[in-house]
């Protein structure tokens, strides 16, 4: 999908970044896919893929669009799923809201031979700054909430997932930053990504 295509609609930036990684005939399956614009994404491409959302409303909106999706609860695991069953399984932007986020990555590492996981970055420049200041927790665009109403119970940080990947023995095989929606290479972000980077996706296998 075009990135200039997806920003034309308003869309976001790692719809973009995502639907690049994956290969047309791939079987996906996308997790917390919500109304499903991901989802029909991928279907327009020839991606062959299936969601899950825990709301009701998100069911029926995805329904409507003609995409396959079932009801469920991503904290109580993807039982319902066999091992290596899919070659993607993608978690966009939910990890945060997740109350079990270590359990929920090692059941796609089960059910994905590779698994695409993307959220914002905590350790942020904006985000250390703004509590330096302020003293109290950070809003931005994409972190908008108020302390007492955000869903991002598990907010983490670049740093975090490398430390998480290595003590659960999985391969991080890329990694790609954005900041104000538009993708940030070179060396320099490469060294200083936990400070520089906004928002971050990781393509990811099991070492096993």
């Amino acid at each position: 999908m075009d990135k200039h295509y997806i920003e034309s609609k308003g869309l976001h930036l790692n719809y973009s970044i995502i639907l690049d990684m994956i290969e047309k005939g791939s079987n996906v399956l996308d997790l917390g896919c919500g109304s499903g614009t991901l989802l029909k994404m991928f279907k327009d491409k020839g991606i062959k893929a299936r969601g899950i959302d825990i709301e009701q409303k998100n069911i029926v909106q995805c329904l409507q669009k003609g995409l396959s999706v079932f009801q469920g609860d991503i904290d109580e695991g993807l039982n319902d799923y066999p091992s290596q069953s899919y070659d993607y399984v993608v978690l966009n932007q939910t990890l945060q809201s997740t109350e079990k986020p270590d359990y929920v990555i090692k059941e796609m590492l089960r059910v994905g031979k590779k698994i695409v996981v993307s959220f914002p970055n905590f350790a942020y420049w904006r985000v250390r700054f703004y509590l330096l200041i302020k003293g109290k927790m950070p809003k931005s665009n994409i972190l908008p909430f108020e302390w007492y109403n955000t869903p991002n119970i598990h907010l983490l940080t670049i740093k975090d997932f490398y430390e998480f990947a290595k003590n659960n023995n999985f391969r991080i095989e890329k990694k790609i930053c954005s900041n104000k929606a538009k993708i940030k290479q070179g060396l320099f972000f490469s060294l200083f990504d936990n400070f520089f980077c906004e928002e971050v996706i990781f393509l990811c296998s099991s070492n096993n």
